[in-house]
């Protein structure tokens, strides 16, 4: 079809991440098909749907000016905070955390919404900081404040992986921002030595046993370490190309746990095997790619740290879920973007996509005028 017949707002989409996002989802979709047993639901056909919603509100967010974004920026991370607040006093509990609230219509997890959160009300600060004062208190202490506050409440619930994504988020941001870098060897250095005391005071039991789990799967095989030890049984197992779709022995017989959220990556892999590991990491490549590409052409101080910091919090998704299937990190419960049955998490990264979509349309007059 010539380009003069297709509408405008069509044809500036970014149909070179679009149609590789569409493509993985529906890999993502046949994978939770073959989990439930050959089933679109109560997994595969939702996870659809899900993703062709959140990619409508995605290109409506593309829209939205810069202006809007620096608006919305404190009051939207307010509503967040006092939504975190809500899951505590009146949250629904599931698998022994309080992370949701019931709206009626859906069942929201703020402490999602938090990831794309923090790293808007970040982009902000920095871009109405002065930049002669970058190394000064105010570019430290007020950014502390605003990652304590939401990473306090999302560890009462508790969901230390999420607290995790909220924190690197935010320190990814300040980084980006031009703090000096003495700051984060310190806070290295001060959080290797509090690592060992946040441990034995700060977490909880379960927790622990996480951690030790990690270290050593196999001492406790049929407890602690069931998830990692069955999790490296379905990836190793399948192979280069896999055992076939529908023959994932693992996943059929329950010997897999989460099949379907945190640990689909082993469910896919099992089935799919190495070929389909590689078609899932070139996807995100392409997505991180293009993000990064946005982000260094992105016209001014905001815009850049906001394609990043949006970048930085998918890829936290995907590099922590995937080395937790294979046993190289803890399990804490982060899902895969596009693969694991969950609509909040879908929706974080639609929104974080939509955001790159918006710096990359408010880039364009900028380059036109260049040109």
């Amino acid at each position: 079809m010539p380009r003069a017949y297709v509408p405008q707002a069509l044809s500036r989409q970014p149909w070179q991440v679009i149609i590789p996002l569409t493509l993985l989802t529906l890999f993502g979709g046949a994978v939770l098909y073959s989990a439930a047993g050959g089933r679109w639901q109560p997994w595969a056909a939702m996870h659809i749907i899900r993703f062709f919603g959140f990619l409508t509100m995605a290109m409506l967010i593309g829209r939205v000016p810069q202006e809007w974004f620096k608006r919305i920026a404190m009051p939207g991370y307010v509503v967040l905070c006092v939504l975190l607040v809500l899951v505590e006093l009146i949250g629904r509990i599931g698998g022994g955390s309080q992370r949701w609230l019931n709206l009626g219509f859906m069942t929201l997890q703020p402490s999602e919404l938090m990831k794309p959160g923090i790293v808007l009300v970040l982009a902000w600060f920095y871009s109405m900081l002065p930049l002669n004062e970058i190394r000064a208190w105010r570019a430290i202490v007020p950014p502390l404040v605003l990652l304590g506050i939401p990473a306090a409440l999302v560890m009462l619930q508790p969901d230390l992986g999420t607290a995790l994504a909220i924190s690197f988020g935010a320190l990814v941001m300040m980084f980006l921002a031009g703090l000096p870098m003495w700051l984060f060897v310190g806070g290295g250095l001060a959080g290797a030595i509090a690592a060992p005391l946040a441990f034995f005071f700060l977490l909880h039991d379960y927790q622990r046993k996480r951690v030790l789990v990690f270290l050593d799967p196999e001492s406790d095989p049929l407890g602690s370490g069931y998830h990692i030890t069955q999790s490296k049984i379905a990836i190793g197992s399948g192979g280069f190309f896999g055992k076939g779709f529908g023959n994932g022995s693992q996943s059929h017989l329950d010997y897999l746990p989460e099949s379907h959220t945190d640990f689909v990556f082993a469910t896919m892999a099992e089935e799919w095997g190495m070929l389909g590991g590689l078609f899932v990491l070139a996807v995100f490549a392409v997505v991180f790619t293009w993000g990064l590409k946005v982000a260094l052409r992105a016209p001014d101080r905001f815009s850049r740290l906001l394609a990043a910091g949006m970048v930085t919090t998918i890829f936290f998704y995907v590099c922590i879920n995937m080395m937790m299937v294979m046993g190289l990190a803890p399990v804490v419960g982060i899902p895969l973007p596009f693969l694991s049955h969950g609509g909040s998490s879908m929706m974080t990264n639609m929104i974080c996509i939509g955001t790159i979509m918006a710096v990359d349309r408010w880039s364009r007059p900028q380059r036109g005028r260049l040109a």
